[in-house]
């Protein structure tokens, strides 16, 4: 897992997680001052796609403030911003208090290589869903999530995406919302106690059809690994992998992406 993070004092970091029983940490790159200190509020998952030799060209979204933006730079070699390319950050719209959450699903076919299209949500911290299309129009808004704590994207099809999401109660479910206008997500139950403690959860690909979830206990600022089999409600085969090292003390976590047309997960 290629673990990102917003830290406070507004740089970016790149974990490399490997999911070991226990985890190990490999390395830890940091980028500072991508942003002012305490900034942003909110990031999605960021692109960070390898251009000439080992610079890379990093590309997400962020809220900063009340405001959400496009943010593009490019790092070289040793993690720090390259100045000579160019680095924007390029406002979206206002209104982004109430919001707890951001993600995008854009999905490609395996070895297709084109995005075929491009999804946004945010959910509101009255536990509204909302999503919108690649150009911010307003393509959903599904009701009923004010248990949910923390929010991970597992799944990117053709007819659905699809989030693991933990409650205060201590329940994970799957909500899978088609894609289709209007749509109904389906909730269901994979485990109904003991996920309380989590207050962020971040997912990646683990083999064909598998996820690898960390999962954030803030008040401990501790991790743990999850292998994840393919969603089947109860049925869901999970393994706990172990506490991962280190302290999770950043505000913001994220998952670091290759480019969007080679982004498969197939987690649901």
């Amino acid at each position: 897992m290629q673990l990102g993070s917003v830290t406070a004092a507004g740089g970016h970091t790149q974990t490399t997680v490997v999911a070991t029983t226990p985890p190990v940490v490999l390395k830890t790159l940091t980028t500072p001052a991508v942003y002012g200190a305490g900034k942003v509020r909110l990031s999605d998952s960021f692109a960070n796609e390898q251009t000439v030799n080992v610079n890379r060209h990093r590309y997400g979204l962020v809220v900063i403030d009340q405001v959400l933006y496009s943010s593009s730079y490019h790092i070289n070699g040793a993690g720090q911003i390259d100045t000579t390319k160019p680095r924007d950050l390029v406002r979206i719209g206002s209104g982004w208090s109430p919001y707890g959450t951001l993600e995008k699903a854009p999905y490609a076919r395996l070895g297709g290589g084109v995005v075929e299209r491009t999804t946004h949500y945010a959910m509101r911290t009255d536990g509204t869903l909302f999503r919108w299309n690649a150009r911010w129009q307003l393509s959903g808004t599904f009701f009923g999530f004010a248990s949910v704590k923390a929010l991970a994207l597992i799944s990117k099809t053709a007819t659905y995406d699809t989030f693991l999401a933990t409650t205060r109660g201590g329940r994970l479910y799957t909500i899978r919302i088609p894609l289709t206008v209007p749509a109904r997500p389906v909730v269901t139950v994979v485990r109904t106690a003991t996920w309380q403690r989590f207050d962020a959860l971040v997912a990646s690909r683990c083999g064909q059809y598998g996820t690898l979830l960390l999962a954030i206990d803030r008040d401990t600022t501790s991790a743990f690994m999850y292998a994840v089999g393919h969603t089947n409600g109860t049925a869901t085969v999970i393994k706990g992998l172990g506490q991962a090292p280190a302290k999770y003390v950043d505000p913001i976590y994220f998952r670091w992406t290759p480019g969007p047309s080679s982004d498969q997960l197939n987690g649901d």
